[in-house]
């Protein structure tokens, strides 16, 4: 499978809570987190049988269980990392052929840089990131029944660079588990490939593996 980001191209709104119950001022975004049926600047198409299948998954064994967090940037896996995390989904519900979110940012550093963020007047966006296979067909990249989300949104700002860079590196790269745990494959095939290499084929090895990274950006 193959890492999947997507950048939805509407900024989310914050929404600032003055005070809970406890007194501290509570903020929030909510907006558009991921759509259906069309064809994204990636190319990509999520048919919506697909989509809310994953999402009803997800909301049940992450949302509705406070688990459901994402992060500030672009991450260059599929795993949450949580000393990056900025924010908790409380939220994800169908909306025609997108699916409407609402995300509480933490008191984590990355939440606390977000708050500042929100305060200063920054607009902000969001991008899901997955796993899935993808099938070409009616010059677009289908996403396959196997797709499954890690997060309905990570925070981004400029979602041009970084998600080019992501798209290049990291979507790339084929991603299984093994031992319940997901592994590069593509990365480590590149790595055993230089280790292995005998003296005098060496640098030919270096040539095929720089080539091969160059025709996944």
């Amino acid at each position: 499978m193959k890492l999947i980001s997507e950048f939805v191209d509407y900024a989310v709104e914050p929404v600032i809570v003055e005070q809970n119950e406890k007194g501290v001022k509570e903020y929030f975004i909510e907006g558009p987190f991921m759509q259906a049926e069309i064809k994204n600047r990636n190319g990509r198409v999520y048919p919506k049988d697909i989509m809310k299948k994953e999402v009803n998954r997800y909301v049940k064994e992450f949302v509705e269980k406070d688990r459901a967090f994402g992060e500030l940037g672009h991450p260059e896996g599929p795993t949450i990392n949580l000393d990056k995390v900025s924010h908790m989904i409380t939220k994800l519900e169908e909306d025609g052929n997108n699916f409407m979110g609402r995300a509480k940012i933490l008191s984590t550093p990355n939440g606390e840089i977000v708050k500042n963020l929100i305060n200063d007047g920054a607009k902000l966006g969001v991008s899901s990131r997955g796993l899935g296979s993808l099938e070409q067909k009616n010059g677009a990249q289908y996403v396959k029944g196997d797709f499954q989300l890690a997060t309905a949104a990570d925070i981004v700002a400029d979602p041009s660079a970084p998600e080019a860079f992501v798209e290049g590196i990291m979507e790339g790269v084929e991603w299984v588990y093994e031992n319940n745990i997901l592994k590069a494959v593509e990365v480590e095939k590149m790595r055993n490939d230089l280790r292995t290499a005998k003296l005098n084929k060496l640098e030919e090895v270096k040539l095929n593996v720089w080539k091969k990274f160059v025709r996944n950006l």
